[in-house]
This record gives C-alpha cells, structure tokens and sequence, in this order.
C-alpha cells in the first residue's frame, strides 16, 4: 500500500471543506500517535483513533466510498473526519463523522454529510444512506437533521435517520 490515496479516489470539496481519503502515512499516525504539522492541535478525536483501528480489518472503508477526513480549505488543517461504512447492504450505508472540538459550531458537520451523502447516492446499488444517533447527543442529531436526513424509526435509546435518493432529487 502506498502512502497517498489511489488516482481513483477523487477529493470531495465544498464551499469550505475538502473530504480527502486517508493516506496509509495518516492512519498509522493516528495509530502510533505521530502529530503530522497539517493536523489541527486537537485532531485526532477519540471516534478517530477507533476508526483507524477498524481499518485493517475493513479495508472497504479506505475505498472510494469509504471514510475521509475533513479538510479546512482556510487553513489546510485536518479538522475531523467522515466515512461510509461499506459495504452497503440491501442499497443502505450508514454514515458516521466527528469534527474536532476547536471547530465545532461552524456547520462543518452538515456541510460534510451533505458532500459525503450526495456522493454516496452515486455509488452503484445504493439508494439509502442512515444514520443512528443517541437521544443523548442532540448536537448529532441537529447535524443530520441540518444536512436533509429525516428521521427513519427510533427504538429506547436511539433514533434512526435516513436520506433516500429521491430526497436529493427534491432539493
């Protein structure tokens, strides 16, 4: 494996973000505690460093449609990270992400749903992207209900929301 993403794993960008997929270099950082320089001070997160964890033993979500970090375009800083958990199963993938604390409050979260389900919706057989959230995080809550997700079906602890692709088509 080399160190820089495949030629095939295009950048996603937004008004303010880029979502970039992981070199191999980031993930063992992430793993063995280096602090690469364009690194934001509080980056990696706890949900981070478990993630890169994971990567080994699912190596689908380094793919093209799998997880990324999120880029501050101003500053250049890695300042969180996105991904899709593939692959999908019956045309579903649920999404996860995590912005660092010192850029919380900025709508970076929602900006990178919106980028990462938009493009999830193109990937081939998937027509649903989900999300489960603790009752207990209402900041997560407000993320996917601020990047279009509605709410899909709620069990004691945990509600489920979803994007369909005709969503996206009603926009």
């Amino acid at each position: 494996m080399s160190s820089s993403p495949s030629p095939t794993h295009t950048d996603l960008t937004t008004a303010r973000l880029i979502l970039r997929t992981w070199t191999d270099g980031e993930v063992a950082a992430v793993l063995d505690g280096t602090r690469p320089a364009h690194w934001a001070a509080d980056f990696p997160a706890e949900g981070d460093h478990v993630i890169a964890g994971l990567f080994a033993e699912h190596p689908a979500w380094l793919g093209e449609y799998g997880h990324r970090q999120v880029i501050e375009r101003e500053s250049g800083l890695v300042v969180g990270s996105i991904g899709l958990f593939w692959p999908p199963s019956d045309g579903i993938l649920e999404i996860g992400y995590g912005i660092v604390a010192s850029r919380r409050g900025r709508g970076y979260a929602p900006e990178a749903t919106r980028a990462m389900v938009a493009f999830a919706l193109t990937a081939p057989g998937v027509h649903t992207v989900c999300a489960d959230v603790e009752l207990s995080n209402p900041p997560s809550i407000r993320v996917l209900e601020k990047a279009g997700f509605q709410q899909w079906s709620a069990e004691e602890q945990t509600i489920r929301f979803r994007v369909i692709t005709a969503d996206l088509s009603q926009r």
